[in-house]
């Protein structure tokens, strides 16, 4: 396949979606163009999806995604120099903020997932270098014998620790971000409920009325309900307060507000949100292991086509809090990942024209490292096969690693890349052999059915 040329599908996609004074925002997340639009009606979405590199066009909440690949940030640079669109997320224009606003009361739920997605998505880089660090830990001290009282492995240790510790600061700033307020406060209310006399801390009270105690570290959901509160009195202070006094009572009262609100109220809820959802799903998954995570195996590349996949990160981190590791999803998407590998694999082998073989390698083998988006827009859904051997692979290889008992570790892209996050902190082997005979056991089935399935519906 020939190289990009991102310079003219900046231009095409830009043309297309009304030109520049049409786009309010850009940003975007690993694979996808996301834009915010002043009219909608201008979009072009055929003739988005006919600009050479473009893989398809999902709308979800009013936003525009165009997938592209993992080479998105690549585009996005050139995106960038168009001086009439605003980047990094801000929307700025009020006219196209109602707009948006009002889509999402329109669909509650499209609303709810796009908001998940669009807030775990900008933090996934900084979870995988953190995560992974967990592993690159493992193989200090097990393989080349680094004492962990030295200063090689504190620092590593750190690194590792403080992606997790820090979450809240990471989460809070994307999620304000989302809501279209203001992202360094969001990063603030992570760090207060992170300071040290108010994480975990007993006998707190504000104005008599007792804080309960909570530790914040490594959570997520008391400092989303706490910016979905602080989006709101930050919108409201925003259009009511004089604009010479902006710059001073808008962040002062916003805090002062929303701080006490969240320690009272919100951040206890969220605690227990999330503890009950941890609970809830893992207990599902030790009723039926098997059966649980084969369900992920086969769902997994419907979820992706429809944008859900960065929706089940509260499930993963809830998981993470309650067991240490993920045995559900993401060990559910790792056989489910190469599946869609090895299915694209088999489809460049049954396909006729070198164009359609050059994508399909291209697609699978960014698969197996797990990311699937190219695959699943490029070639699972467009001829139809490759998706049925793709969901039979990732089913296989889902019900095995439940009997198995496969789990991963640390957050990070489900695949082959990431093999570092299912190697066992205490040392066992155990873990890793069997995440690489899953997903190796995905691989060939994900293959073998596609093009199975492909020569018979070929044959008709």
């Amino acid at each position: 396949m020939a190289k990009k040329d991102y310079t003219a599908m900046a231009r095409g996609i830009v043309a297309k979606a009304g030109g520049e004074g049409n786009i309010v925002s850009a940003t975007h997340c690993m694979t996808r163009l996301r834009l915010v639009l002043r009219d909608t009606a201008q979009f072009d979405t055929d003739g988005v999806k006919a600009v050479p590199g473009v893989l398809n066009v999902i709308i979800q909440n009013g936003e525009y995604q165009v997938v592209i690949g993992q080479d998105v940030p690549d585009l996005y640079a050139e995106i960038q120099k168009f001086e009439g669109i605003k980047a990094g997320g801000a929307v700025e224009d009020a006219q196209a903020a109602a707009a948006d606003a009002k889509l999402q009361h329109g669909n509650v739920i499209n609303g709810i997932l796009s908001f998940i997605g669009g807030t775990f998505s900008p933090v996934i880089p900084v979870l995988v270098a953190g995560g992974l660090t967990g592993a690159v830990l493992s193989l200090l001290t097990s393989v080349f014998g680094v004492s962990a009282e030295s200063g090689t492995y504190t620092i590593v240790y750190a690194i590792n620790q403080a992606t997790f510790y820090f979450l809240p600061v990471f989460i809070g700033f994307a999620a304000a971000n989302r809501l279209k307020a203001n992202g360094y406060l969001g990063a603030f209310l992570g760090a207060i409920l992170l300071y040290s006399t108010i994480n975990g801390a007993e006998g707190l009270d504000f104005f008599g009325i007792p804080v309960q105690t909570v530790t914040y570290s490594s959570t997520v959901f008391p400092v989303i309900l706490g910016v979905l509160f602080m989006s709101v009195v930050y919108k409201f202070l925003q259009k009511h307060t004089p604009v010479f006094l902006k710059t001073i009572v808008v962040p002062l009262l916003t805090m002062l507000i929303t701080v006490p609100v969240t320690l009272i109220v919100l951040g206890p809820i969220g605690n227990t949100l999330g503890t009950w959802l941890a609970n809830g799903v893992y207990a599902i998954y030790q009723a039926v292991p098997p059966i649980a995570v084969m369900i992920i195996g086969i769902t997994t590349p419907l979820m992706v086509f429809f944008g859900m996949n960065n929706a089940t990160y509260p499930v993963v981190f809830a998981l993470m809090a309650a067991v240490n590791s993920d045995p559900l999803i993401c060990t559910g998407m790792a056989p489910a990942n190469v599946a869609v590998g090895g299915a694209c694999l088999a489809a460049a082998l049954l396909a006729k024209s070198v164009e359609e073989k050059s994508v399909s390698v291209s697609a699978g083998v960014t698969a197996l490292c797990g990311i699937t988006e190219p695959g699943v827009y490029g070639v699972l859904f467009p001829k139809t096969y490759p998706l049925i051997g793709a969901m039979i692979g990732g089913g296989v290889g889902g019900l095995l690693a439940g009997l198995l008992g496969m789990t991963q570790y640390v957050i990070s892209t489900p695949g082959f890349i990431s093999i570092a996050a299912y190697i066992d902190p205490s040392g066992s082997s155990y873990n890793l052999m069997v995440s690489l005979l899953v997903m190796v056991v995905a691989l060939v089935i994900g293959f073998v059915a596609t093009y199975l399935v492909g020569k018979r519906m070929s044959a008709k």
